[in-house]
């Protein structure tokens, strides 16, 4: 009996040893986290029927998701590195279909930069993300695209399929470059998609030049095919508790020749968050579209304007009211949403809401 204890002590000791020793030679890890985030409160159709609808609604200050990400250590300062992310809606309980809508990427990241393969955001979307002072919010931000109504949301490409990514960072410039193949067979120039963005760090100031371009494919007797493009810039100034930002975009639909006019739509948008109180943050913000090549009777150049107070309960939980505005000319219909439809050509919201990360 005692040489069986004395030989399961001795195995047990040995496989110990090896998975420490497995363990400190992979340093493998898995990360899971999301943010969950509903607000409740009415929306208001000011002049087509004055009608008020209350709705328990996702995502008030980001996009409630769900998670997974890790890596593996693999030696000479080199890191194998995966991530898995899903949108959720936790007022509906519902997620996005695809499973993994948002982001599904592996790669390598290493000093060099970081090179991630699969379905991911683009770098114009990673670098125009902090000059947004709504942050992406899908009730009150109309940087990612614009308002749900018109025609086009004359916006940018939030994330390719089939994309290669790479970020860099050297000093105070950051660099990033996003390839999404077309994978069509009839030409490698149709369906090909393309982003590039540049940052720069001055001390408290901030600026941000990006680029895309996204082809369609070729139109038979043309010569040529479908392409959108949008260019943005922006800066940023941050001095204690207080952050300014700015940023504009030039998008741009140029279809095949002969077929129809370029359509161009312009950007502009101003905020301001500030730090009033350990806890509080205030934050106000106005973006205003102008939208050309359009007849006449449809245009819309929206405005919205957005303020918004957050009360951290924790580093995890935020609480938070935001009201909002939003008009549009020639009676087009304006959305304070940019995926929900809007109803009338000028809608207020004022809303409550929760958000929790973890």
């Amino acid at each position: 009996m005692k040489r069986i204890g004395t030989a399961v002590a001795l195995n047990s000791t040995l496989i110990a040893g090896l998975l420490t020793s497995g363990g400190a030679l992979a340093q493998s890890n898995t990360e899971v986290y999301g943010i969950v985030d509903v607000l409740v409160g009415p929306t208001t159709n000011i002049t087509k029927d004055k009608g008020t609808v209350w709705r328990v609604s996702a995502s008030g200050m980001n996009v409630s998701r769900l998670g997974f990400r890790g890596g593996e250590d693999i030696g000479d300062g080199l890191k194998a590195v995966y991530q898995l992310e899903m949108g959720i809606a936790p007022d509906t309980g519902t997620a996005d279909t695809p499973l993994f809508k948002r982001q599904a990427t592996v790669g390598l990241e290493g000093r060099w930069g970081r090179l991630v393969m699969g379905r991911s955001f683009t770098s114009v979307y990673d670098f125009m993300l902090p000059y947004d002072p709504m942050g992406y919010a899908p009730f009150y931000s109309w940087v990612p695209t614009g308002n749900a109504s018109g025609a086009s949301k004359y916006g940018m490409t939030t994330g390719f399929d089939n994309l290669v990514k790479y970020t860099g960072k050297a000093g105070n410039l950051s660099v990033g470059l996003t390839y999404g193949a077309g994978e069509q067979s009839a030409s490698n120039a149709d369906g090909v998609k393309g982003a590039a963005a540049v940052n720069y760090v001055m001390g408290p100031v901030a600026v941000v030049a990006t680029y895309e371009r996204v082809n369609g494919n070729l139109v038979a007797g043309t010569g040529t095919r479908d392409a959108t493009t949008a260019a943005h810039v922006g800066a940023m100034f941050t001095s204690g508790g207080l952050k300014l930002q700015a940023g504009a975009r030039d998008y741009r639909l140029d279809p095949a020749k002969l077929l129809a006019p370029d359509v161009r739509a312009r950007l502009y948008w101003l905020g301001v968050n500030y730090l009033v109180a350990p806890q509080v943050t205030l934050t106000g913000a106005a973006y205003y579209q102008d939208v050309r090549n359009v007849p006449v009777a449809t245009e819309a150049d929206p405005v919205m304007y957005v303020a918004r107070a957050k009360y951290a309960l924790s580093k995890r939980t935020d609480l938070y009211t935001v009201g909002a505005y939003a008009k549009a000319k020639h009676h087009q219909l304006v959305s304070l949403s940019r995926d929900d439809a809007g109803f009338d050509c000028n809608q207020r919201s004022l809303a409550v809401g929760i958000q929790h990360r973890f």
